[in-house]
């Protein structure tokens, strides 16, 4: 975890090495307080598709818990008759 002061998003080429060695966040500190967090696109793509995913998951053992649910064979056969397939 690599922690840099306010002042030093002014040298973008060194900030942007540390986003890239850090390979997750930079925190930005300003007056000694957390004030941002700088990362690399391809970090914040893979940190956002897991959220997505972790969503998703928690969503369907919501389902399940509620019992909204149906066996594959049923869930199939209304998706047949849905389509006309």
């Amino acid at each position: 975890m690599r922690i840099i002061p306010m002042r030093d998003l002014k040298n973008t080429v060194e900030v942007e090495r540390c986003c890239a060695e850090e390979n997750g966040p930079v925190f930005v500190t300003q007056n000694g307080y957390g004030r941002l967090v700088v990362m690399d696109i391809e970090y914040y793509e893979r940190t956002m598709q897991k959220m997505y995913e972790t969503k998703v998951v928690m969503e369907g053992i919501q389902d399940m818990k509620a019992g909204r649910v149906q066996d594959g064979h049923t869930a199939i056969g209304n998706i047949r008759s849905k389509y006309g397939i």
